[in-house]
């Protein structure tokens, strides 16, 4: 019998690779979405193949309709972005969290027990460190120091720029805004179901994912959307701080193949395994570099460094993705250059509803 495969937030921007993604690899596919109208201002359409629930995360009968009868769970619904203020706090918990728990509750009573979770980069805070005596955690940046351009983090030991390094997934986990707390707590409750169910899990977290199908023109969607929208827009791309910020810019078709992996994992893991794992290309690029090739592949006009910020951004994230690599077989197929030259031209979500 074909295995069936749901995919929370199928309709998204990375929902919908992993939709496409798990037919081709001969997946029966349903797929768990509201559609809501500020992420899918044209709606949605799936392959005929496709079965959808159209119903929020928190739907607790919805949920308990969309796990019944499959053998895998995808769940890459959530409110993602660093967001605009606090007053989104109560939507990132609500859409993140308590959807999880309502999801991983149907998934114990229906006896679902493989589960990929769609975390970030975010959980780690700032990333690793070291200074002149040894690796040292960052303090938190504050707005004295942003406010007079001093972006990067400082050793409280030395006093120099701490030196930033590729964090693997040991790191402790460090949240340092709303949404980036949302998602840590998405993954203690996916390890609380794993441990009480024997469930297995792995859990995906993502680096700044770009690529075709990008939301467009929103706060919530990244800097490479913002960037890529600005362009469309016959604007410069506005840079903050210093555009030094180090990242690693993976794209949605390599995000979507790391999740077939990852489902793949599950299905000979431990019972009440959950582990994390680092989705990455590999490769450390800056955003002003970023922003650089993106405006050279539209043809202008040149990024504008602003030297501004916000207070939950962090300085430096970069990944290592050795245990993907090792453990699922797993690595990036979509090169920086190549990337940032077909997502120039590639065609945006269409914009939201305000």
């Amino acid at each position: 019998m074909t295995p069936t495969l749901l995919v929370t937030g199928g309709a998204g921007f990375i929902g919908a690779q992993v939709v496409a993604h798990a037919l081709a690899a001969g997946w029966r596919v349903r797929v768990l979405d509201s559609l809501r109208p500020d992420v899918h201002a044209a709606g949605a359409t799936f392959d005929a193949d496709v079965e959808l629930v159209r119903a929020d995360m928190t739907d607790v009968d919805a949920a308990a309709r969309a796990v019944s009868g499959v053998d895998a769970v995808c769940h890459q619904a959530a409110k993602v972005g660093l967001g605009v203020d606090l007053g989104d706090a109560p939507d990132y918990v609500r859409s993140n969290d308590l959807g999880t728990a309502v999801l991983v509750s149907a998934m114990a009573r229906a006896g679902v027990d493989r589960l990929v979770l769609a975390s970030s980069m975010v959980v780690y805070g700032e990333g690793r460190y070291r200074d002149a005596l040894g690796e040292i955690p960052a303090p938190a940046r504050t707005p004295a120091d942003l406010a007079a351009g001093r972006f990067d983090p400082f050793s409280p030991r030395t006093g120099e720029p701490l030196v930033p390094l590729l964090i693997d997934e040991s790191a402790p986990l460090d949240p340092r805004n709303v949404y980036a707390a949302s998602k840590v707590a998405q993954e203690h409750l996916v390890r609380a179901w794993a441990r009480e169910t024997g469930g297995r899990a792995a859990l995906l977290r993502y680096h700044n994912v770009y690529g075709p199908g990008m939301p467009h023109g929103t706060p919530y969607a990244g800097v490479a959307s913002l960037f890529r929208s600005a362009l469309q827009a016959e604007r410069a791309p506005t840079v903050l701080e210093d555009g030094r910020q180090r990242r690693d810019f993976v794209h949605v078709s390599d995000v979507a193949s790391a999740n077939l992996a990852a489902i793949e994992w599950t299905a000979a893991a431990g019972s009440g395994a959950a582990r994390g794992f680092n989705v990455a290309s590999g490769e450390v690029h800056t955003v002003g570099e970023m922003a650089t090739a993106l405006a050279d592949a539209w043809g202008g006009p040149a990024p504008v460094v602003t030297r501004g910020y916000r207070l939950g951004d962090v300085r430096h994230v970069t990944a290592s993705a050795q245990r993907l690599r090792d453990e699922l077989g797993w690595r990036a197929r979509v090169g920086f250059a190549e990337g940032m030259r077909e997502f120039a031209r590639a065609p945006l979500r269409a914009r939201a509803a305000s």
